[in-house]
């Protein structure tokens, strides 16, 4: 790994060197909040000061929320070989590159989900560290951070970028700007960094005392908290979908209306939608909202990390920001705490 500079001035200059790999994806203005829009315009690259928070997380150029598996007949079927084009994400924050190196981990460890890894490797992802909202609380999550799982990351350190090189095809995409990178840094770089970092640990506002959570999950499994939970809770699934780690999905056959046609769907689900743990005999062993919300947060605070060696709970606040009555994982560990 190594660092470059990118000045300021030269920002806009990125797009066309970018564009030589793929389709580029930024952060755009969508009503109050952010998603990730493809641009063909240089003046929408921007490398934003604060923390982008979007709609919906990467994951959603990894396993998108719909696609065609197969297309069937009474006689035969067809694969669906989908022709995937390299796509380039622009100013990721840190957190949510640690949201898809657990996206990464938890498609390959026990078996190679080949549509998450086709899609993973037509990824570039271009990471830029910004300072926290109001919602963020990844420095309680240890993930403020991110030392993999990118292709370039940016620091602002004033009237320059810092760059930190991740990857091959990082490498490549500098050799193709060699006239905006340059690896002569200032002498002063190492302090700047340090004074970036430091004022960014002293803008988090949210505070979550994540400490021992992960022994109160069992501790508290059934603390009484979780029935308050579940008489508030909507059961709307917006949590689940939202979430960067969350990859419950489901597979339907759906069929055309000459019923000759069908094509094998495969979609996001919701581990809080009721229906998710139905099973034959129309028995349901989660039928109540306080079980799904338990299931929900022991995956995220507990169990993930007996199975792959960490939380699947990155900090970015989407959770805050989307849950309509204000479950969330900082509500949920204050209730833990007292």
């Amino acid at each position: 790994m190594r660092a470059l500079k990118l000045a300021k001035k030269d920002e806009k200059k990125l797009f066309s060197v970018l564009e030589k790999f793929g389709e580029v994806w930024s952060p755009m203005p969508k009503g109050k909040r952010f998603s990730y829009e493809k641009i063909e315009d240089p003046e929408d690259l921007v490398l934003h000061e604060e923390c982008i928070r979007t709609i919906l997380p990467v994951k959603k150029f990894l396993m998108p929320p719909d696609f065609n598996i197969l297309s069937f007949t009474p006689q035969k079927f067809t694969i669906n070989n989908e022709e995937i084009p390299f796509k380039i994400v622009v100013s990721v924050p840190a957190c949510e590159i640690h949201a898809v190196n657990i996206l990464t981990k938890f498609y390959t460890t026990d078996y190679v989900d080949n549509y998450y890894m086709k899609r993973r490797e037509k990824l570039i992802i271009i990471g830029k560290s910004g300072l926290p909202d109001e919602h963020c609380f990844c420095h309680k999550t240890n993930t403020s951070i991110v030392e993999e799982g990118y292709d370039l990351f940016f620091f602002d350190l004033g009237d320059y970028y810092l760059v930190w090189v991740g990857s091959e095809i990082g490498d490549d995409i500098v050799r193709k700007g060699s006239d905006i990178f340059d690896e002569n840094l200032p002498k002063d770089v190492s302090q700047k960094f340090v004074e970036f970092r430091k004022q960014k640990n002293k803008s988090y506002k949210n505070n979550p005392d994540m400490e021992g959570v992960t022994d109160l999950m069992e501790l508290m499994y059934d603390a009484e908290f979780w029935d308050e939970f579940g008489d508030k809770c909507l059961s709307c699934g917006q949590c689940t979908m939202a979430c960067p780690t969350c990859t419950c999905f489901n597979i339907i056959d759906d069929l055309e209306l000459n019923k000759e046609l069908g094509h094998r769907r495969r979609y996001w689900d919701s581990c809080q939608f009721k229906d998710y743990s139905l099973v034959a005999g129309q028995h349901n062993f989660r039928g109540s909202k306080a079980e799904r919300l338990k299931l929900w947060y022991t995956h995220k605070l507990k169990a993930f990390i007996g199975h792959f060696g960490s939380p699947s709970c990155v900090g970015c606040g989407r959770c805050i920001i989307t849950c309509p009555v204000d479950i969330n994982v900082p509500t949920v560990v204050e209730k833990l705490k007292s």
